[in-house]
């Protein structure tokens, strides 16, 4: 049966690798990104898609009515939008602890309150029983990210996850939490990663090599399929072992 799937960061990397997965299975898809150019470029057969920033309020609620028009029901709500906030435009030179403010709030936006606000404006439309919400966590939450920020804002989805998972369960519908290591072929890192550090990361894994996003996509997958139905307010972790170290 179709279902109806809805993607934050579905234009790249982890979001974009899940969404090619379940458009496969014939599902109808919902990219959503901040960068329409992007969405549209994405190449996800049938895919619809709609660029909004989700940390703010308004286009979050213009999001919920398209979705209510076009699908009506969702039945996987994946959230993978996010990333690096040292990435994202930096606030002029100054006081550093306006500095310090800025990098917190950027990644606490970008990581944490855009998938809270999505999830609580489409939490009635979740289908039930089956419907599913699909956090995307980190390794940097369990172990640090050099400045704090980021892991940080990974781990307040954890919290908030079981959280829902208790409010949301009485009508048949999971919430689980997917945490990957470094995965390469993503913007994570910009451009590129050095040598070295690529290398330091690979050598942390079990497995002897770095994830790919059809590695957390395969695991978002499964966790939205039927026999995944009485899996919830768990966090999966998807590093090559990389997280108990060596």
């Amino acid at each position: 049966m179709t279902r109806n799937i809805v993607i934050s960061g579905g234009g790249t990397g982890i979001g974009l690798a899940a969404a090619r997965v379940f458009a496969a299975d014939g599902d109808r898809v919902l990219l959503l990104g901040r960068r329409a150019g992007v969405l549209e470029e994405a190449g996800v057969p049938g895919a619809l898609t709609y660029a909004v920033d989700l940390a703010d309020p308004a286009g979050v609620r213009s999001v919920a009515r398209f979705v209510a028009e076009e699908f009506g029901t969702v039945d996987v709500l994946v959230h993978s939008a996010g990333g690096n906030g040292l990435r994202e435009p930096e606030e002029p030179a100054g006081d550093p602890l306006h500095a310090v403010a800025h990098l917190w709030s950027v990644n606490f936006r970008i990581n944490t309150l855009s998938a809270v606000l999505l999830t609580e404006a489409l939490a009635e439309r979740l289908a039930e029983p089956g419907g599913r919400v699909l956090f995307l966590s980190s390794i940097a939450a369990y172990r640090g990210s050099g400045t704090g920020a980021y892991a940080a804002a990974k781990a307040a989805l954890h919290p908030y996850a079981h959280d829902l998972a208790r409010r949301l369960g009485p009508r048949g519908i999971t919430v689980n939490v997917v945490a990957p290591g470094y995965v390469e072929d993503t913007e994570f890192f910009g451009d590129a990663i050095g040598e070295e550090r690529r290398e330091q990361l690979i050598a942390e894994t079990s497995t002897g090599r770095s994830g790919t996003p059809g590695d957390i996509a395969a695991t978002l997958h499964w966790l939205a399929s039927p026999g995944a139905g009485h899996i919830t307010s768990q966090i999966i972790q998807v590093n090559g072992g990389a997280e108990r170290g060596h």
